[in-house]
């Protein structure tokens, strides 16, 4: 089994000295198949510089389906259908927000913009949704957070309870400017209905980088 390697962008992060090690041990140990394949364990992080970080969508873990989970957290490999629910959800509130929705489930368009899709935990055994929840992966989410949020003000969505539990590990911004904190219940059908439908979060955080005199994400088309 081959092991992941950690993004140079964020080498600089204790976790891969202090914690990376012993649960690379555990993944290679673990006699399952393990989701996203270890070439894509860091794809979110690769893709973006901590500098380059506009937006953070948390997720929870990869999809346990194979041949869905590529590393990026709610997104799938382009030939996918039908969508993973959670991802489906997503989307009707996309077209309600802002009319329209991206040709397919991968969502690597968004990360080219600055969207950071981060899952709090980076691996699973096929079939089994949070089957590495204990192997320590927190951590990594918690630094990234405290990382990116000191660098600038950042629009964080924390969808469900799990990923509102982080918002601690989001410090002020060194400039003093002010994030924006967009919390609501989580886009699984057992949840979206409590708040996620109607919340507008596309539309928010464009209305908000506009105000910062940022470049709004294309949230629509790849």
């Amino acid at each position: 089994m081959s092991t992941a390697i950690p993004p140079s962008h964020w080498a600089h992060l204790p976790f891969f000295t202090d914690r990376w090690p012993d649960i690379d041990a555990q993944i290679q140990n673990d006699p399952r198949e393990i989701l996203p394949p270890a070439a894509q364990r860091f794809a979110a992080l690769e893709a973006v510089a901590p500098e380059a970080v506009r937006v953070v969508i948390l997720g929870q873990d990869p999809y346990p389906t194979p041949g869905h989970a590529h590393g990026l957290s709610f997104s799938v490999e382009p030939d996918v259908t039908p969508l993973p629910r959670s991802l489906n959800n997503i989307y009707k509130e996309l077209q309600d927000d802002l009319g329209a929705t991206p040709q397919s489930g991968d969502l690597h368009f968004w990360v080219s913009q600055g969207v950071l899709l981060l899952n709090t935990v980076l691996s699973v055994p096929a079939g089994d949704a949070n089957g590495h929840k204990a192997l320590g992966w927190q951590t990594l989410a918690h630094q990234v957070l405290a990382d990116v949020s000191a660098r600038r003000p950042t629009a964080f969505v924390l969808w469900g309870k799990q990923a509102q539990a982080l918002a601690p590990h989001i410090t002020s911004p060194k400039d003093g400017g002010q994030h924006l904190m967009i919390e609501t219940a989580h886009p699984s059908p057992l949840s979206a209905r409590r708040g996620f439908f109607g919340s507008r979060p596309f539309s928010t955080i464009n209305n908000w980088l506009a105000n910062q005199g940022d470049t709004p994400i294309n949230w629509t088309e790849a």
